[in-house]
């Protein structure tokens, strides 16, 4: 499963979904700081439910710390983009990178040089942006769709 970085979250019933997401999945959950909350946040426990045990989730202090340890290809999800999520054949070390609510990812991540694409997730004209943890679900079913649901039942 790929890696999923959301770069500086600040809801934290989005991360506490993304939790529960990871938790499903398979995929590996990377919260870049600083975060909007503190992992404690009641919010993010209800949002997770009973499944924080259940996922791989690692906080890194900037994303350079976070890339340093994710060797993959890095797809940026941007409504700025040009290429369509679906356009990629996903590989199991990717790691999908979401920006925060409600800013999205900035341009100097943007221009990071170990980004390898950017990819966004078609909506409606004149629709600002998709749910932090609903586009990262699309994304990482796209990815998981693509390996057959590899380990899944």
């Amino acid at each position: 499963m790929p890696h999923l970085v959301f770069f500086e979250p600040r809801i934290p019933g989005n991360t506490g979904n993304a939790i529960r997401l990871a938790a499903v999945t398979g995929a590996r959950l990377h919260l870049v700081e600083p975060l909007g909350f503190d992992l404690d946040e009641p919010r993010l426990r209800r949002a997770g439910l009973d499944y924080h045990d259940l996922a791989s989730v690692e906080v890194h202090p900037d994303l350079d710390a976070a890339l340093a340890t994710l060797p993959g290809r890095v797809l940026a999800f941007t409504t700025r983009a040009t290429t369509s999520f679906t356009d990629v054949t996903y590989r199991p070390d990717d790691v999908l990178l979401f920006g925060p609510e409600p800013t999205g990812l900035p341009d100097d991540v943007l221009a990071h040089p170990r980004l390898t694409d950017q990819l966004k997730i078609p909506m409606l004209p004149g629709r600002r942006s998709l749910n932090l943890t609903n586009a990262a679900s699309i994304a990482v079913y796209e990815a998981w769709r693509q390996t057959g649901f590899a380990g899944g039942g």
